[in-house]
């Protein structure tokens, strides 16, 4: 069983007093003390991040590591990343991060390591990065387009909620054909995709959404997704 659970925003980074989403990502491993890596590429390995990871899942129940790319703590990267079982990506540069991986094939590892039914997971650049296309915000310049690894279908923009200018830039790129209809997903929920089908959407704060945005003959329609609140 092949899974990516994409997070809006929320988890550990977001809500460091509700564990609820990552939680729910080490219960999908179906196993006792699950190995979680954390990747955070996206934020250029900054120390605080990681130490934020290392003091929030430390107190559930799994076996940690982080993987560094800037200051790589590995030997062997492809063996390092396949004896894990739940790779959680952090948020931050989602452009940068994809020079990066794909510098060190770790793009490629990561496709071995879904088939291998390792889990995907993931906030913002995240989640953005295992879609067809993702909508990404530079730092004081205009939302744009981003082509990412293609796992699952279609387009992603997180944060639908919690960073004014996405929605309706969102909107607009689907209503204009300059992005695949697609996931809008708001803080505090996660998509979660079993061999490449949404399978659930559930949310650690009451009342948060999801929705699938596509572009009709004359609008833009936000179908929304049923969630499960988690608390």
């Amino acid at each position: 069983m092949r899974q990516i659970i994409a997070m809006g925003g929320g988890g550990f980074s977001m809500e460091p007093d509700n564990p609820l989403l990552d939680q729910y990502i080490l219960e999908q491993a179906k196993k006792q003390s699950p190995k979680v890596c954390f990747i955070p590429t996206a934020s250029g390995d900054q120390d605080n991040y990681t130490n934020r990871f290392y003091e929030s899942f430390n107190k559930l129940e799994c076996s940690t590591s982080h993987l560094s790319l800037f200051e790589p703590n590995f030997s062997d990267l492809e063996a390092f990343i396949l004896e894990q079982d739940i790779l959680y990506v952090g948020g931050g540069n989602t452009r940068n991060m994809l020079v990066l991986w794909q510098e060190w094939g770790l793009d490629s590892i990561l496709l071995k390591a879904y088939k291998k039914e390792i889990i995907l997971a993931g906030l913002s650049a995240g989640s953005i990065c295992w879609f067809e296309e993702g909508l990404t915000d530079p730092l004081n310049g205009p939302l744009y387009k981003l082509d990412c690894l293609g796992i699952l279908k279609g387009s992603n923009c997180p944060h639908y909620d919690g960073e004014s200018k996405r929605r309706p830039a969102y909107k607009e790129m689907i209503a204009e054909n300059k992005m695949k209809p697609g996931y809008a997903v708001e803080d505090g929920v996660a998509l979660h995709f079993v061999d490449e089908q949404l399978h659930i959407s559930v949310s650690s704060r009451i009342d948060r959404k999801a929705y699938f945005v596509n572009s009709m003959e004359y609008a833009v329609e936000e179908l929304e997704i049923s969630t499960k609140y988690l608390g």
